[in-house]
């Protein structure tokens, strides 16, 4: 039944940006063209299709969300260019958001690593408002959804 539901969510999501306009880019090189060119660009991700790491080990229950944000501040970083062995762009976000997994706020500060070889590292983490220490971390691991492979990463660029 869950299954269902994730599935009926990113239809709807998928045809609400084909709606507004957005073309989904399946990989790394079509993403890259969009951010070069200056194009709005969405992620939609969908958190139970990615590994989880958390604490350091491989984690067997995922939660069942799905997260997105707008990419308007990115880098991006050639094959060598800070010895890294394949080219990625990078980006983040930090919002304040009402704790879920506990009483009052926090930071929400998600980071975004996409890979020349279409794999995605997402970091989550929710920090405290007023010591900024760190109440969650994890780490989820994905590839871009290319329309044809069941990957968890959604990538639009919107007119």
């Amino acid at each position: 039944m869950k299954r269902l539901f994730i599935f009926a969510m990113l239809v709807f999501v998928s045809s609400a940006f084909a709606m507004a306009g957005g073309e989904q880019l399946k990989n790394f090189e079509s993403l890259m063209g969009a951010l070069k060119s200056g194009k709005n660009v969405k992620v939609v991700i969908n958190y139970p299709l990615c590994k989880l790491i958390s604490d350091n080990e491989v984690q067997e229950k995922i939660p069942d969300a799905i997260g997105g944000m707008t990419i308007d501040t990115w880098e991006y970083f050639a094959e060598n260019a800070v010895r890294n062995k394949e080219a990625f762009v990078v980006t983040s976000t930090n919002h304040l958001i009402q704790n879920p997994k506990g009483d009052g706020f926090v930071y929400n500060y998600v980071k975004i690593k996409i890979l020349a070889d279409n794999t995605v590292k997402i970091t989550a983490k929710y920090l405290n408002t007023i010591t900024f220490v760190e109440q969650m971390d994890e780490n989820f691991f994905g590839e871009i959804n290319d329309g044809k492979n069941d990957a968890a990463v959604y990538f639009y660029e919107l007119n």
